[in-house]
């Protein structure tokens, strides 16, 4: 092991240390002696099932902090990295987010989109360069620039085109760091709380390396089953050196809930139901009760059928274009054979198996998808981690 790979590990010691602290399960001395033997944390003993007999079929959370953040190598930050992320994903552009912009020191950069063309959205066009079409002796120079690049600015002139946008941090996964914004009658709305615009304004400024990206409208299906946040689709995808292919280890459908709200956490109280990676049909849905999802102090999970604020059915549901979309996924991660372990995470945007990738996770959580059952029970998947050093 060399000194960056003992660094890294440390470091994720140190944070898998620091999340059991901070965890709101509480679990006897025993029982906590008997997870960590084994690498557990008490809160994953509220969501697994974990006894004696069964225990090796999941991957724990010792494995997955500490040990599949390596399975990517140093093509990790391809995707910790949501514009180098961005940008690795050009091929398959009608499945990408657009990005207008990266705010950095007070200053908005142009992503998608040469400044000329932003403009025509609604701004003035730069001219074109001094000397072009003229003599040769005569070399053209930069035209000046028109637009300002003050970050606040930006991002309220989009803001009052678009009516809604999202800014993420560049870095950071797990739903972290993402604000939803709108225009509002009365001001603006972050993550539904009133700001005034020079609240606004004042927020915006203060953000450090966050992508301006498009609000993505989902369609139908993912809105039917709760409209008030955006219900991704998470697949875990793997290469197979084997067959020298990648497959889909796991998929779930993430809903979220009036406590998840603005977003559909599985952490933080939204539903996790079960994707059959064959005909895309659903399973129930899962809520952890514990941390921020308690009630009245118990944990474990709850299983609904029905959506437990609007009464939809989500069990037996089929997502349209299921086969379409788990083919582009696996064309998207061939392109990439490189990065051999990504969590996709997706929007549905029609019935016909249309969808956006909203980011991608190098170490995928790994708790709304072992709530189903153990993942190491399919010796694909097995075979995977045990030939990546995570088993």
């Amino acid at each position: 092991m060399n000194v960056r790979t003992l660094y890294h590990t440390a470091r994720s010691v140190q944070g898998l240390v620091g999340s059991e602290y901070e965890s709101d399960v509480s679990r006897p001395l025993r029982r906590r002696l008997w997870l960590w033997r084994r690498g557990f944390l008490s809160r994953s003993d509220a969501v697994y099932d974990l006894n004696s007999e069964n225990y090796r079929d999941y991957v724990s959370d010792y494995e997955r902090f500490v040990r599949t953040k390596q399975i990517n190598g140093t093509w990790s930050v391809a995707l910790s990295n949501k514009l180098f992320f961005h940008r690795l994903m050009q091929p398959f552009d009608a499945e990408r987010m657009t990005v207008y912009g990266l705010l950095r020191d007070g200053t908005y950069h142009p992503v998608d989109g040469r400044r000329g063309r932003e403009m025509a959205d609604g701004g003035p066009t730069a001219p074109e360069p001094i000397g072009v079409g003229g003599p040769a002796s005569e070399p053209a120079r930069p035209s000046p620039r028109t637009e300002t690049r003050n970050a606040a600015q930006r991002v309220v002139d989009r803001l009052e085109a678009e009516g809604r946008l999202v800014l993420k941090w560049v870095h950071g996964g797990g739903g972290n760091n993402v604000l939803l914004c709108s225009r509002a009658d009365d001001g603006y709305r972050v993550d539904g709380d009133h700001y005034t615009e020079a609240e606004f304004r004042s927020l915006v400024a203060g953000l450090e390396d966050y992508l301006v990206c498009e609000f993505v409208d989902q369609g139908s299906f993912p809105a039917a089953l709760y409209p008030t946040t955006p219900n991704t689709i998470r697949l875990i995808t793997m290469y197979d050196d084997v067959l020298d292919e990648p497959f889909v280890a796991a998929a779930i459908q993430r809903i979220g809930t009036t406590e998840s709200a603005p977003l559909d956490n599985f952490t933080q109280g939204g539903l996790s139901a079960s994707i059959d990676r064959e005909t895309g049909e659903l399973g129930q849905g899962a809520q952890p009760l514990d941390g921020d999802g308690d009630r009245d102090g118990d944990d474990g999970v709850e299983w609904h059928s029905e959506h437990p604020d609007t009464g939809m059915a989500i069990e037996g549901k089929q997502i349209p274009g299921w086969q379409r979309i788990r083919s582009r996924v696996l064309e998207m991660a061939d392109a990439c054979s490189y990065v051999p372990y990504v969590g996709w995470d997706v929007i549905v945007t029609d019935d016909d198996g249309g969808f956006t990738v909203i980011e991608a996770n190098s170490y995928p959580g790994l708790k709304s998808i072992q709530v189903h059952g153990p993942l190491l029970t399919d010796d694909r998947v097995r075979r995977f981690y045990e030939q990546h050093g995570v088993r």
